[in-house]
């Protein structure tokens, strides 16, 4: 793979095409539960429901946004629109965290509730859509379809597996494209950052003709996304309990090591305890020196090797048709392609527990040593680089039975190959061949002096140096046929039912680089993954008027769903739904459902080998001793012999991640009851509680929080003190294992309120619309095990569990006058807790309101322009103590700061 260089997004053309070619909005988020009044239009299928209905209200809490809206809100990215949602919590790659995804780097995704990215099915046109990433992914790559093909997005915030099967366990986000389109549209836009980085680009071209019996439409979209250095906005890592004091990396340029009790150091000094050294980092000074270890002198500082927002360029094509073979068929297709290059940078390679005997000729301590950490600053950094290629291909035919029956019948295959690399990466057997004496100066083998900086030759380096290859892919395929139609009359109505069978298979494969899968690559080793699931499923729906025309009762209806799914390593399993949508009057309606949910595991949690990372993670043992004696941390860290003056060096720790085989199925029940109020013409007011209990949850626990419990717990007894989950160094208490392996937990349980205001009115001559959206996220708590005290996560940030604060909330007012409008919006992120801190900076963050401001302007029929500003008053990420990144959560908080943008639209009729 090559990097991406010679973008034609850098030259004056393209720029200069993009501000003549740009598109304006404006942002109303419409929301279905918010559309208090019900209206006579043709009936449609509602994300939720498999039944045709005459409104789009369906039982459960959908929330739409429209395509005015979503222009409007200046993103060219679906991951940034959907994880501004309320709805949104937790963990899911996008541009600022993507390299800390697995299996997936660069893969932005969607995570409703932050009950995980694999609990939420994103489908286009209400078909699934195949996962993406660098191969044996659990996600659909949202990245893969652009916004401007884009009509409207459902967003369900309710189970639904009994409608569109496993997956749906927390919600579906629905992507409606566009259906019919005459004449050619030119769309683009241009934005950067307040420090002028972080260059965006992104030119469509849409065309479409209709006609009596079909119509067709292409769209061609291509984005480009420059880098955001990290250093511009965070200069270095700060230690702990400063505000500007630079901290880093204990992985220094020189390389530490700890002499033993009795050794000598080079001033003569005479060791009474075992003591961390670090070697020479002049690249002046002696060779032989070193001295005490000083975090603050000797760490090194990787935020000028970082982006706090990652560089990516995309082009996709796209086109879909529909044709009318007789009066009750109609051929349908949709076809879609994309290309994604996304690329991360990183800091230098780091050498680990190279062994030193007292003799070896490049030893200056005299004693028997283990290299602990070493950055090889001399070989430069590190780039990570992606290409993912995805396929996409929807046939079928649709039409009607008669005048009350309808069907369709379609094929849907997805793909998605990828290729990934990593520049400048390390052999580790090499590196071992140049310090043995038996081996190193001949064969073509040159020895390596690695304890100092400056001291490995540019012959060592072309020895040990090499780049990191690695392929992937996903594949799924699936054949479905439904019908939907009217039974028959009821004293209140028709009743509706809806009913098909679908088989599914999806697979999965992932073949790293070879010197990865032998344990040689820099802390890199990877299992290759390969394995499928196949599925066939039968489900029903009746949606039966119960009531209508009595007082208190406008109507009542019940929405039951049942189906049941066959997995070829799995029993099968029934869910079902269960539904009540009651309109009280004109001004109220109740809502409620009932549903369970059935997920297996996917591929890359049954199939996945183990891989290792260095992830951020939290030592609850470093500087113990500040502690109350009697604590019971306290107690448990010197229990598990690690030293008094032990403090955790840097802040990442190597760590297995993978797959179980012995994992088994999840299961869930969830709760919904809401209230719908129009009090007056224009006001539409909602509000919906929602309780959610997965079943033997299939979860990855950070090790952050793995040794936070296990400290914490009385004589060291958690399951997650076991020595198959970590182990620690017992000469100077470093944790030298750490498992985060996904495992069957005991269960989770979340409990929140949903709610929402739309406003329309008229003020001055100009209309208005106010629109409001928040969440309340009461409870989240998870149980590793039966018996065992929960883990609550409402309320905290950080730790690599990115965030749940307790409320989360966009506001946006949109005025409109003849040939303008304006839109001003405020999204807020909630105050919370850090996961693993109590006190001290960065134990708590305020709460955090981004502003944004759009002008949309018709200069003629066919042209349109807006400007727009987002994060207006550059708001800072505040600090996290177990921060990801940038001394800060890049899960939850924006580190790019202000960005401007120019968008144009003209449109050939």
């Amino acid at each position: 793979m090559t990097p991406m260089s010679n973008k034609i997004a850098r030259t004056p053309l393209f720029i200069a095409l993009a501000a003549a070619a740009a598109g304006y909005g404006q942002m109303t988020y419409a929301q279905a539960e918010d559309a208090g009044a019900k209206s006579q239009i043709e009936e449609v299928n509602v994300t939720g429901t498999r039944i045709k209905r005459a409104d789009i209200e369906g039982v459960g809490p959908v929330t739409v946004l429209s395509e005015s809206s979503i222009e409007a809100t200046g993103m060219s990215s679906l991951e940034n629109l959907l994880q501004s949602l309320p709805a949104a919590a937790g963990f899911g790659g996008n541009q600022t965290n993507a390299y800390w995804t697995s299996n997936g780097w660069g893969t932005p995704q969607i995570n409703l509730r932050g009950l995980g990215i694999n609990r939420t099915l994103v489908m286009v046109n209400g078909r699934r859509v195949v996962n993406g990433g660098t191969g044996a992914n659990s996600s659909v790559d949202l990245s893969m379809i652009p916004m401007s093909l884009i009509s409207s997005v459902e967003v369900l915030k309710d189970g639904a597996s009994a409608t569109y099967g496993a997956d749906a366990v927390t919600g579906v986000v629905n992507l409606i494209t566009k259906k019919e389109f005459d004449g050619l549209e030119i769309e683009g836009k241009y934005g950067q950052t307040a420090l002028g980085d972080g260059e965006e680009t992104v030119l469509d071209l849409t065309w479409g003709v209709s006609g009596d019996r079909g119509n067709l439409m292409v769209n061609m979209s291509y984005q480009d996304n420059g880098p955001s250095p990290l250093v511009d906005r965070v200069p270095c890592p700060l230690t702990s309990d400063s505000r500007s004091e630079c901290s880093g990396s204990s992985s220094t340029i020189g390389g530490r090591t700890t002499l033993p009790a009795g050794a000598v150091l080079a001033d003569g000094t005479v060791l009474t305890e075992a003591t961390r050294i670090n070697f020479n980092q002049d690249p002046n000074g002696s060779g032989d020196f070193y001295e005490p270890y000083d975090g603050l002198k000797h760490g090194f500082n990787y935020n000028p090797y970082f982006n706090a927002v990652q560089p990516i360029e995309r082009f996709s094509f796209t086109t879909l048709g529909n044709y009318e073979i007789s009066e009750s068929a109609t051929l349908f297709t949709e076809l879609m392609f994309t290309n994604r290059q996304s690329m991360q940078p990183a800091s230098p390679a780091s050498l680990s527990g190279l062994a030193y005997s007292a003799d070896h000729p490049t030893n200056p301590t005299g004693s028997d040593v283990v290299l602990e950490r070493r950055r090889l600053l001399e070989n430069g950094a590190r780039d990570f680089y992606q290409e993912v290629d995805t396929w996409r291909m929807v046939t079928g035919i649709e039409g009607d039975l008669n005048d009350n029956w309808g069907y369709d019948i379609a094929f849907n295959w997805g793909r998605n190959t990828a290729s990934d690399a990593i520049a400048n990466n390390i052999n580790m057997q090499r590196v071992g061949e140049t310090i043995d004496t038996n081996l190193c100066g001949s064969n073509g083998i040159p020895c390596a002096d690695y304890l100092g900086y400056g001291d490995v030759t540019p012959e060592v380096l072309d020895y040990i140096v090499f780049n990191q290859e690695g392929t992937g892919g996903n594949e799924q395929k699936s054949v479905s046929a439904n019908i939907n139609g009217s039974l028959f009359e009821l004293p209140a109505g028709t009743v509706g039912m809806a009913a098909g069978v679908e088989w599914r298979e999806d697979s999965g494969w992932r073949k790293p680089d070879s010197l990865v899968q032998a344990g040689y690559a820099l802390g890199n080793q990877e299992d290759p993954i390969s394995g499928s699931t196949e599925a066939r499923e039968i489900y029903g729906e009746l949606l039966i008027p119960v009531l209508a025309d009595l007082p208190l009762v406008q109507s009542l209806e019940l929405d039951l769903a049942l189906r049941y799914s066959d997995y070829d390593m799995f029993d099968g399993e029934d869910t079902y739904k269960a539904g009540l949508n009651w309109q009280v009057n004109d001004m109220v309606k109740v809502r409620g459902t009932m549903t369970t949910a059935f997920r297996v595991p996917n591929v890359p949690e049954l199939f996945g080998g183990v891989s290792e990372g260095n992830l951020t993670t939290t030592d609850p043992c470093s500087d113990y001793a500040s502690l109350d004696p009697s604590s019971t941390v306290y107690q448990n860290c010197q229990a598990a012999g690690v030293p008094l003056n032990y403090t955790q060096l840097g802040t990442t720790i190597l760590t297995d991640r993978g797959g179980n085989p012995n994992l088994t199925p999840e299961s869930a029940e969830s709760f919904t009851l809401g209230l719908v109020l129009q009090p007056m013409d224009g006001l539409s007011l909602t509000l919906d509680y929602f309780d959610i209990e997965i079943d033997d949850a299939i979860r990855e626990v950070s090790g952050s929080t793995k040794l936070a419990m296990c400290y914490e717990s009385a004589n060291l007894g958690h399951a997650f003190c076991a020595p198959d989950q970590h182990t620690r160094n017992p000469v100077n208490g470093d944790v030298n294992y750490l498992s985060t392996q996904k495992f069957n937990t005991g269960n989770e349980v979340m409990q929140g309120i949903d709610f929402g205001a739309l406003y329309d009115f008229d003020l001055v001559g100009l209309s208005h619309t106010f629109d409001f959206k928040a969440s309340y996220l009461k409870k989240y708590e998870t149980t590793a095990f039966e018996g065992d005290e929960p883990f609550v996560l409402d309320g905290f940030i950080g730790s690599g569990n990115g965030g749940y604060p307790h409320w989360r909330a966009n506001a946006s007012l949109t005025t409109r006058g003849n040939q303008w409008s304006g839109t001003y919006s405020i999204r807020m992120i909630g105050e919370g807790d850090d996961f693993n801190a109590d006190s001290g900076i960065g134990s708590s963050m305020p709460n955090i309101f981004y502003h944004n401001v759009q002008l949309s302007y018709a200069m003629s029929d066919a042209l349109r322009m807006s400007f727009g500003v987002d994060n207006l008053f550059d708001q800072e990420a505040p600090r996290v103590a177990s921060w990801t990144d940038g001394n800060t959560d890049t899960m939850t908080y924006d580190l790019a700061g202000m960005r401007s943008y120019v968008r144009m639209t003209y449109r050939f009729d």
